[in-house]
């Protein structure tokens, strides 16, 4: 049959069939916030722009972490800006790391109930901004040691779980690196210890405002030796089977907008729980939308996320995580 006898307006009329034949839903658990811990006490100092982000020390992130535990949203991932930076990235791995201490309080609040991941990268702790050991290049510059980073990073997943973390998740897109830090995990008797994996992180022009909120700007060059070029969705797909194979649990693509069909190509491909990082320039192009009064930002926000989700991503981590719990 066709039109008349099928019209498919009959099912849009109202606002309780529309909810009742909808196929995509959006939840607060489904949603992960990010939180950037700095050292101090009574910090936060708002990151310009990022409207409504913060750089919090441990007390204040513990206040937006129980909020966020009281709106029902599902965890929250963990980014650190210590008080000092090397060229080794120490703190990342530092007992007393910023976020090892974020953690231990976490654990100690009400927002103990929320999943706790962890970032698990150099950038925010080295002193030239890259997510590894340097060493030089035959054309006279620097790039990023794969092999010797692997231990460091092994190392930081290890102190984190340690510190509290329900899950440890390797953002520094190193050849190898799931496999060092799940061998890591499990000779430290942390096998329960889950790993989500930024397992296609693209080297995007949408990081721009994160690097604001986190100060991990490269100090010379870019990230495009260890970064994925964002036009190679086959490659994306071997990263993701090579990170399953190494023991990943979980996978997450960063950004989400830009790529919702590396989305939904690895949910038609895998089984295991995938995540979408709507990133810090996404967030921030919509934000400069709203405030110029070109968008709807309840209206554009959920429609956003319910993109994501209808893409494939089981999760959603954004910053606009409180903010769409309230309206949910």
């Amino acid at each position: 049959m066709a039109f008349p006898q099928i019209r498919m307006r009959r099912l849009r009329r109202n606002e309780s069939l529309r909810a009742l034949v909808r196929e995509t839903s959006l939840d607060p658990g489904d949603f992960i916030y990010p939180l950037f811990i700095c050292p101090g006490e009574g910090v936060r100092t708002p990151i310009g722009s990022m409207p409504g982000v913060f750089n919090l020390s441990v007390d204040e992130a513990v206040r937006d972490a129980e909020e966020a535990a009281s709106l029902g949203i599902g965890g929250l991932l963990l980014f650190g800006l210590p008080a000092s930076k090397d060229e080794q990235g120490t703190g990342a791995y530092a007992d007393d790391g910023i976020v090892q201490r974020g953690l231990r309080a976490l654990k100690q609040s009400p927002a103990k109930k929320l999943v706790l991941i962890a970032d698990v990268c150099l950038c925010e702790y080295t002193s030239h901004g890259h997510c590894g050991v340097l060493h030089p290049t035959r054309d006279g510059g620097c790039d990023v040691d794969n092999d010797p980073t692997l231990e460091l990073l092994a190392r930081t997943g290890v102190s984190l779980a340690r510190a509290g973390a329900d899950v440890v998740a390797p953002s520094d897109m190193m050849d190898g690196r799931v496999g060092a830090i799940r061998s890591a995990l499990d000779q430290a008797g942390l096998a329960d210890t889950p790993i989500l994996s930024y397992a296609s992180k693209f080297a995007s022009a949408f990081y721009g405002p994160f690097r604001e909120a986190a100060d991990s700007a490269p100090q010379f060059g870019d990230r495009r030796s260890y970064q994925m070029d964002g036009a190679n969705l086959r490659e994306a797909m071997r990263e993701i089977e090579l990170d399953l194979a190494e023991g990943a649990d979980m996978i997450l693509m960063k950004p989400a907008m830009p790529y919702l069909d590396i989305v939904r190509e690895a949910r038609a491909r895998v089984d295991v729980p995938i995540g979408a990082y709507q990133v810090s320039g996404e967030y921030s192009m919509l934000h400069a939308a709203f405030q110029r009064g070109w968008l709807d930002p309840n209206r554009a926000m959920l429609e956003s996320l319910v993109g994501i989700r209808r893409a494939g991503a089981d999760f959603i981590v954004t910053y606009f995580a409180k903010d769409a719990a309230k309206l949910l």
